[in-house]
């Protein structure tokens, strides 16, 4: 594993959560996948609430902390169909954590 990860956490309504999770899978997520330094992940679905948590978690491993403010990792963030089903998007958590 990685020095570091970005965790994002996402909330979108049912009536959206069939097209979020399609182009999540079959494009912002291998795209941002591809960007130099990023080094693997995994996305989750919450099974059982805690402390109220976000529906949705991406883990993505990183090289660099900076890699997220990065012109690559923006370029592939901004994907036409993606930036449609991110304005559905109605909560949003992110950080990058260090490993100790």
């Amino acid at each position: 594993m990685s020095d570091y990860i970005l965790i994002v956490q996402l909330e979108v309504p049912d009536e959206h959560v069939e097209e979020f999770n399609r182009l999540y899978d079959t494009e912002h997520f291998p795209h941002l996948l591809e960007v130099p330094g990023v080094t693997g992940g995994d996305r989750y679905e919450l099974e059982r609430d805690g402390d109220g948590q976000l529906r949705f978690l991406a883990i993505y491993e990183l090289d660099s902390p900076d890699i997220p403010t990065g012109e690559d990792w923006a370029k592939a963030a901004s994907a036409p169909a993606w930036l449609k089903v991110r304005e559905r998007i109605t909560a949003r958590r992110r950080g990058v954590f260090r490993k100790m």
